[in-house]
């Protein structure tokens, strides 16, 4: 499975684990990120590639994190110098501050792992119809 197959299959099981199961309808969900249905479908099937930022309002919305949509093996990095600095400052942060801290991390991230992904066009290889 590519990476654009992972996001659209997390997007999906999101939506229909949603409320303990009960699930939420193309439309409601659509209706909370000012989409239409027809975008949520597509992003389902992997035919649209949510953006970023989508991806950032849709974890937002089902209270996960954005990194839940890539494999964890590209998310995971190796501690170093810079990570021991910004975690020794992050301990001084208030609560909600240091929740937004951590959504900004995992959009960056996100997107440092998105960038780029693209599905191909539509349409017959070559381009010239007979």
């Amino acid at each position: 499975m590519d990476l654009l197959d992972q996001i659209a299959a997390k997007i999906k099981d999101l939506r229909v684990s949603y409320n303990s199961g009960e699930g939420l309808s193309q439309d409601s969900l659509a209706k909370h990120l000012k989409v239409t249905a027809n975008t949520i479908s597509r992003w389902e099937t992997g035919t649209y590639r949510p953006s970023v930022v989508d991806l950032e309002r849709i974890s937002r919305f089902f209270g996960v994190a954005i990194n839940s949509f890539f494999p964890s093996e590209l998310v995971n990095d190796d501690e170093d110098e810079n990570i021991k600095a910004l975690l020794r400052t992050a301990k001084q942060l208030h609560p909600a501050d240091l929740e937004e801290l951590q959504k900004y991390a995992e959009f960056r991230k996100a997107r440092a792992i998105y960038q780029g992904k693209t599905r191909p066009k539509a349409g017959r290889k070559g381009g010239k119809h007979k």
